[in-house]
């Protein structure tokens, strides 16, 4: 039988995690704080994997559904879901590392260790106030050469 909103929202924290089914291998894991969270367990090249989906209700039923889908299609083509999703994580981390605000604060780490302790507090302090909440967030433009 398949898993109803009514039924997520009324399911109460125990003692101990336990698990309402949906299908397909996706479940609902309820903690002992309270938390909901998504699962779906799976089997690639011959092992038994369980992927973090996400949590309710920020992930709803249908998102989660959605998703339990998109992971049954790369298992389809032979591609493992969970390093598809920690590849994607590992691109993420790559991009925020690449703001202007990171590449800023290097060149402060290296290019002021050998100044005045009052000139690095004057440069930090303007480009925190002046040019860090402005482009800070900015990433670089990466054009593709044909």
């Amino acid at each position: 039988m398949a898993l109803t909103d009514i039924q997520i929202r009324n399911a109460k924290p125990q003692e101990k995690p336990y698990k309402i089914a949906d299908a397909k291998g996706m479940y609902l894991m309820v903690t002992p704080s309270g938390g909901k969270l998504w699962r779906l367990n799976y089997r690639f090249a011959g092992l038994r994997k369980t992927l973090a989906i996400g949590a309710y209700p920020e992930i709803t039923l249908s998102e989660a559904r959605d998703r339990r889908e998109l992971a049954r299609k790369l298992l389809a083509n032979d591609t493992d879901p969970s390093e598809v999703k920690r590849i994607e994580k590992q691109q993420l981390e790559i991009v925020a590392s690449n703001s202007f605000e990171a590449v800023a604060r290097d060149w402060f780490d290296r290019h002021l260790s050998q100044k005045a302790e009052t000139t690095k507090t004057k440069v930090t302090s303007r480009m925190e106030r002046f040019v860090l909440p402005y482009i800070g967030k900015l990433r670089p433009m990466i054009f593709e050469t044909v």
